[in-house]
């Protein structure tokens, strides 16, 4: 019963890896790299986001390796669970959404360029904080989340302060980017909040340069859905 139950599991894992291999390949390394950065002080220091260096010339690379560790389990499995509902439909479609998916490549364009983008303003406002650091793959996450919005505006989404409750995705969307905005000027708190803005704007912005028909889709799925509300 066992092996049964274990060769199962081995063909589910599979046909996810092959059906989203580059949504799978990021998953791994950003849990490898995570877990390596808690362990190793010298990796943890050499790739996370330090906008004082940046902006002088130095360690542009951590735009990048930075989205690659985080600051302790919570942070990782909040970010990598966030991922797993999102990431791997968004690459290889889902027929219950009826949507084809963002493509393979696109994928990882959305998501390495996101990354990239969404760091850029955090990188600009403390240019000259030395003490300033910052990382996690939530800009890039908060990307992948609002790429998927973009294809399927209807889609129930839970809310963390109040379980057993689902939005539509569009309207879970605009909360969330009012949030953001409002933690962003006034929250006193440890967490990124400009990265998650503009990770979800960049993820709209590329999804729409990659596939432009998701700007028709999405108008027709909220008007319909707005129709029938006032009949």
């Amino acid at each position: 019963m066992t092996t049964i139950l274990q060769d199962a599991t081995n063909s589910g894992v599979m046909q996810v890896v092959m059906a989203a291999p580059v949504a799978s390949f990021i998953f791994a390394v950003t849990l490898a790299t995570s877990v390596l950065a808690f362990y190793n002080d010298n990796v943890y220091e050499s790739l996370i986001l330090h906008p004082y260096s940046i902006s002088r010339g130095k360690r542009v690379y951590t735009l990048i390796t930075s989205g690659f560790i985080h600051a302790d389990v919570m942070h990782l499995a909040f970010n990598l669970l966030s991922y797993y509902f999102f990431a791997f439909q968004l690459e290889a479609g889902n027929k219950y959404f009826n949507f084809a998916g963002l493509g393979h490549w696109q994928f990882g364009v959305l998501y390495i360029v996101s990354l990239v983008l969404s760091d850029v303003p955090s990188v600009y406002k403390h240019r000259n904080d030395s003490w300033y650091h910052s990382l996690g793959a939530s800009g890039a996450v908060s990307a992948v989340v609002f790429s998927f919005i973009m294809f399927s505006p209807l889609s129930g989404m839970g809310v963390v302060f109040l379980p057993g409750i689902n939005i539509p995705a569009v309207l879970f969307g605009v909360l969330y980017l009012v949030y953001c905005n409002y933690a962003s000027r006034h929250s006193r708190d440890n967490i990124n909040h400009d990265a998650h803005f503009f990770g979800a704007l960049s993820g709209l912005l590329l999804t729409v340069i990659m596939r432009p028909h998701s700007v028709h889709d999405f108008i027709t799925q909220v008007s319909a859905a707005i129709q029938s509300i006032g009949h």
